[in-house]
């Protein structure tokens, strides 16, 4: 176990932090309990929903910071060395987030003293080494004779020396693995980072995708679909989107989805609840009652019973796209949970276009299903566009 400063002067700020971020997370926690409690109406649920997601993201950072509270409080790091590896847990006692480092790409152990006012700062006297294109320290107020001592322990408990020296260009690329520097004619061969080959029309999840787009065509022309139910079963189609995001961000984030998928429930959540109030506004309860708002709960989920074989046919083109392109075609490879997150924002977006334009045309031509089948084939395009995009070849 190393040596572990303590700053009282940032426990104190990162304390006083959290106790004002639990204010607004107590009183979201009320409000939604009150309106869980007594939902009468689409708004109460909505509202409800609505604080709950918001609760539900702010949560994450009140987390963090309690966290960082805990670990200034009662935080340890721990080094922990076996032949050819590294590994750096820093936490708490029996619980803690940890780091291995492969020996070989480490270059230049030493012994450091942090600059004043910079992120490291805390650490006073220290170790760090660099380890591809970054620079990873470890240790805090440690003297010079312990550094050495340290030092001497790692490099016997890994079984080699810390190579000195610049990286190496394959390095600062991520393309090195062990043993490729005795073969460096291996880091060309095709075979290692051989692209996909992209979409087309004639992909199965291309097709799968097309037809099933085309049934709200059927829906509106044999079984009397109206434009609020379109506009109902595109939205309930980004939740099943926003749904396979969390399972792409699971398989790139691994543990740290537990804190990203919290967060992106929140904000996606938010956004999800708020633009269904708006889409039942326009073009259910503005359509259907002269412009009066109420939100009768039974009817609104009769609305999705109607919808069900439109929902599970696009449900299945999602899915089928997430199994044979995101794991078959191995996507998720060179992704970030970051990018990932921000991916069914582009359909908010588009749904929020066509609420301006497909509602402005439904006054103006005063015939539904030229409006209705025109939001579909603009809906199809953008929906083909963007999957051929998004499994384009890297």
């Amino acid at each position: 176990m190393l040596p572990f400063r303590r700053s009282w002067l940032f426990i104190a700020i990162f304390a006083g932090v959290d106790a004002a971020l639990f204010i607004p997370a107590i009183a979201a926690f009320h409000q939604a309990s009150e309106h869980w409690g007594s939902v009468n109406s689409l708004f109460d649920l909505v509202f409800a929903a609505f604080m709950s997601a918001w609760l539900l993201g702010w949560s994450v950072g009140l987390f963090l910071v309690s966290a960082v509270v805990l670990v200034l409080l009662f935080g340890r790091e721990v080094v922990k060395f076996r032949p050819g590896e590294l590994e750096i847990v820093l936490g708490l006692p029996g619980m803690g987030a940890s780091a291995i480092y492969d020996v070989s790409m480490m270059r230049n152990l030493r012994h450091a003293e942090a600059p004043e006012k910079s992120g490291r700062s805390w650490r006073g006297s220290h170790l760090l080494f660099d380890y591809g294109a970054n620079t990873v320290a470890f240790g805090s107020a440690i003297s010079m004779d312990e550094a050495s001592e340290m030092m001497r322990l790692l490099e016997a408990g890994v079984g080699q020396s810390i190579r000195v020296g610049k990286a190496r260009p394959e390095e600062l690329e991520e393309r090195w693995e062990p043993g490729l520097e005795e073969n460096p004619e291996a880091l060309e061969q095709p075979g290692l980072s051989e692209p996909t080959k992209p979409l087309s029309l004639s992909s199965p999840s291309s097709i799968a995708l097309i037809s099933a787009n085309l049934v709200p065509v059927v829906g509106t022309l044999f079984l009397g679909w109206k434009l609020s139910d379109v506009m109902v079963l595109y939205w309930a189609e980004s939740a099943i989107i926003g749904f396979l995001t969390i399972c792409k961000m699971i398989v790139i984030g691994r543990w740290f989805a537990l804190l990203a998928v919290p967060f992106f429930l929140g904000h996606f959540g938010g956004f999800m609840v708020v633009h269904f109030l708006f889409i039942y506004a326009f073009f259910v309860e503005g359509v259907n009652s002269g412009g009066s708002f109420g939100g009768d709960l039974p009817a609104v989920g009769q609305m999705f019973i109607v919808l069900w074989p439109a929902l599970a046919a696009l449900f299945f083109s999602h899915a089928w796209s997430f199994v044979q392109n995101f794991l078959g075609r191995r996507e998720y490879l060179g992704r970030s949970v970051r990018d990932q997150m921000g991916e069914p924002y582009s359909r908010i977006i588009f749904m929020h276009l066509v609420i301006i334009f497909g509602g402005g045309l439904a006054l103006l031509l005063g015939a539904p299903e030229p409006v209705i089948l025109l939001v579909i084939a603009v809906k199809i395009f953008v929906d083909l566009r963007a999957h051929l995009k998004e499994h384009e070849a890297k």
